[in-house]
């Protein structure tokens, strides 16, 4: 992983993609607060790195939450970005996210199935242990990786990608994310994150159709150190 003078954290890069590993408060895309988000970052580093005059073609294939982190897939071409959105809607992709949260899980290893339901006016996601009017099926994996001194670090492998799926699930079966305030935490964390991490992700290339595995390093922090 190599940062630069953009302060983006690139995870890899050729003609076709660009994959950084977002920072906890970052926003991928635009939204209502009109902060910079890291797509016109990643824009101004392709600019600037391939003395690329006018507009930049990029492609948004994902996204993350605010306060999380981890990594996040840009594509650099036309076609890339809609072969990879293929890949990302029929779930060709395998996800890996890494939770640290307040409590043990019941189980060391299970299977969380849900249903989710999205109320927009508190951007919050809500999971019914059964079918809902307006829900959609969630689905991820759960293994207990380490206990720390207060908390616990899961690895999450996704099977579907719902709104807040992780965050609303594992507080489902009494996990909160820690400094997730949303979902029921004690106490936020300081600089607003919460500490779920997109880990690694692996598909198949879009142009040159060879497996490619990422992996991202947590954010830099007493917590996240003591799970590496």
């Amino acid at each position: 992983m190599r940062s630069n003078k953009n302060n983006l954290l690139v995870l890899y890069e050729d003609n076709h993609l660009l994959i950084v590993n977002k920072r906890p408060g970052d926003i991928v895309q635009g939204d209502k607060t009109g902060d910079k988000p890291l797509s016109e970052v990643v824009k101004e580093y392709i600019a600037e790195k391939y003395n690329k005059p006018g507009a930049v073609f990029l492609g948004v294939v994902h996204r993350l939450d605010r306060p999380t982190s981890g990594i996040v897939v840009f594509a650099r071409t036309s076609k890339a970005l809609s072969r990879l959105n293929k890949l990302f809607s029929e779930r060709e992709t395998k996800k890996v996210y890494w939770a640290v949260v307040e409590n043990q899980p019941p189980k060391d290893n299970d299977r969380l199935v849900h249903f989710m339901k999205r109320n927009p006016k508190q951007n919050k996601s809500y999971a019914h242990i059964k079918e809902v009017p307006d829900s959609k099926k969630a689905i991820l994996n759960y293994s207990l990786v380490k206990k720390l001194d207060n908390y616990f670090l899961l690895e999450i492998d996704l099977e579907t990608g719902r709104h807040h799926q992780i965050r609303s699930q594992l507080s489902s079966i009494g996990c909160v994310i820690k400094g997730d305030l949303k979902y029921g935490a004690k106490r936020s964390n300081k600089n607003g994150s919460i500490h779920l991490h997109a880990r690694s992700l692996t598909f198949i290339h879009p142009v040159r159709k060879e497996e490619l595995t990422i992996i991202a390093p947590p954010p830099v922090d007493p917590i996240w150190d003591a799970c590496i």
